[in-house]
């Protein structure tokens, strides 16, 4: 299927949106300038575009979002899902408009959630999956075979930018065991979650890993070895 007269731009930041890029490589005639492109991939951009950056490629600019919009716009939609407990989220491709993440829906599919998934572990799984279907999406769009669908508004809600207090909670009021294992696994690899105890951060990591600050990483066992007043040793045993 590859279209090497199609000019593709791609913007993209993290390192699990690579597989994206390299694969519109290998598809498409890849550019760098939106100017010069007939279409321009996002996918965990960061940056807002303009009206003028929008409307350069021919064909506009679309957006890989990692949940079933209108749910979860905004830029933390895979934390948001592992804080709330989700079984089920999605990935949802819109063309981009001036609002965030409101644009009409060109392809969306529902993608099922682990209770082991972290977001390191969910968000290069999610875009993967983006990434075998995207080729064939951009093609059918382009060509005119796809008409997009608005999102109804009056289903949408916002998530918000993640911040390193996200993760903190305070020693003295905890949440339950549930939420902090939701916790860990939303904000792994950062900001991670974290408290304080005696002055000093403590951070959580999955599979029951602790870390006092300026100490090694260790198993909840031998923390709990060598400090056996942490007042957090019976909810620590729950995630």
């Amino acid at each position: 299927m590859q279209n090497s007269k199609l000019k593709v731009a791609f913007l993209g930041t993290p390192d699990f949106v690579k597989p994206i890029k390299d694969t519109l490589a290998s598809y498409f005639n890849l550019v760098n300038q939106l100017t010069e492109a007939n279409l321009a991939v996002i996918a965990a951009y960061g940056k807002i575009l303009t009206t003028q950056q929008l409307n350069a490629p021919k064909f506009g600019c679309i957006n890989v979002h990692p949940s079933l919009l209108p749910k979860y716009r905004g830029p933390s939609p895979i934390q948001e899902a592992i804080i709330n407990g989700d079984k089920t989220s999605g990935i949802t491709i819109i063309k981009i408009d001036q609002e965030v993440d409101h644009g009409p829906i060109i392809y969306a599919e529902e993608f099922i959630l682990s209770d082991q998934d972290t977001f390191e572990s969910l968000s290069k799984k999610m875009f993967l999956r983006a990434n075998e279907f995207l080729p064939q999406v951009i093609e059918d769009f382009m060509a005119g075979k796809i008409k997009p669908v608005p999102q109804d508004d009056s289903q949408a809600n916002y998530c918000k930018l993640i911040t390193k207090e996200a993760g903190y909670f305070d020693i003295t009021t905890p949440p339950d065991g549930e939420t902090l294992n939701r916790m860990i696994r939303a904000y792994y690899p950062w900001p991670t979650t974290w408290t304080k105890w005696n002055n000093k951060i403590v951070k959580f990591y999955p599979e029951g890993k602790i870390q006092m600050e300026g100490k090694k990483i260790l198993s909840l066992k031998d923390f709990l070895n060598g400090y056996p007043d942490f007042p957090l040793k019976e909810l620590a045993h729950n995630f």
